[in-house]
């Protein structure tokens, strides 16, 4: 099975991947050290190694908790957008990379996580430099594949970024599962958008209550529109997708 659990790290975002290998995925970390108590969760006792780690972009609210992550675990590899932050958090999360002599890879398009059992993510964005956009804009988005299953992982990724990559390959987008941009903001996930990828499931990580109004109710009507099910971690908690390559089950 492969498993995907986006995780409850209120006003945030962290997503963890299994692959049927063991295999094992962190993107994002949220904006604190939540993400380390929700992975000893899910993680088995004693597991203290994570293969890959994704840090779609540098805000607070998506690598806030990665600097403990890095201390804590065995990273094996770590991917990054390429841009910077105004905040020290990314300085922060760099110095402990360095500390412990990760491996730090530039995304682009194109570029393939093999991980040898079936499995394998695309990095989809950026296919350029972004390193003097805006944060979210530069978002890194990827397309997890098991199988026949699918799950298209945008970050903050901004409609800028949703156009370039419907004019790149809007058929590549195509998946079950869409974790919807920027929390449900509507500067992300235009009707094109969202009708290119054709979601049965549309995942929003945001926090309950939150003071950014996420998600935003012309998001949620552009959702409705492309008959996705709206799932969110400010409702449920964590949401944990299986998949054997052929049947996708929410658990």
């Amino acid at each position: 099975m492969l498993k995907v659990y986006f995780l409850d790290v209120g006003q945030g975002e962290a997503i963890f991947i299994e692959t049927p290998n063991k295999r094992q995925m962190l993107i994002d970390g949220g904006k604190n050290r939540k993400v380390i108590s929700e992975l000893g969760k899910i993680m088995s006792f004693g597991d203290k190694a994570i293969d890959v780690i994704i840090a779609t972009h540098p805000d607070a609210d998506h690598i806030g908790g990665l600097p403990e992550v890095v201390s804590r675990y065995d990273v094996g590899l770590i991917f990054q957008s390429g841009v910077e932050s105004d905040n020290t958090l990314d300085n922060e999360l760099e110095k402990r990379v360095k500390e412990k002599n990760i491996p730090e890879v530039l995304a682009r398009r194109g570029m393939i996580v093999n991980f040898g059992d079936g499995a394998k993510l695309t990095v989809l964005f950026p296919d350029r430099d972004v390193s003097n956009w805006d944060t979210n804009e530069a978002s890194i988005v990827a397309k997890l594949e098991y199988g026949n299953s699918s799950f298209l992982l945008t970050g903050d990724s901004t409609i800028k970024a949703e156009n370039i990559l419907l004019n790149l390959n809007s058929e590549l987008l195509d998946s079950d599962v869409l974790k919807t941009g920027h929390h449900g903001s509507r500067t992300s996930t235009s009707l094109t958008y969202a009708g290119a990828v054709s979601p049965e499931y549309a995942v929003i990580s945001a926090g309950r209550d939150n003071t950014y109004g996420h998600p935003h109710k012309e998001v949620l009507n552009i959702l409705e529109r492309v008959s996705a099910k709206i799932l969110s971690t400010a409702e449920i908690g964590t949401i944990k997708f299986e998949t054997d390559g052929e049947i996708l089950r929410l658990k």
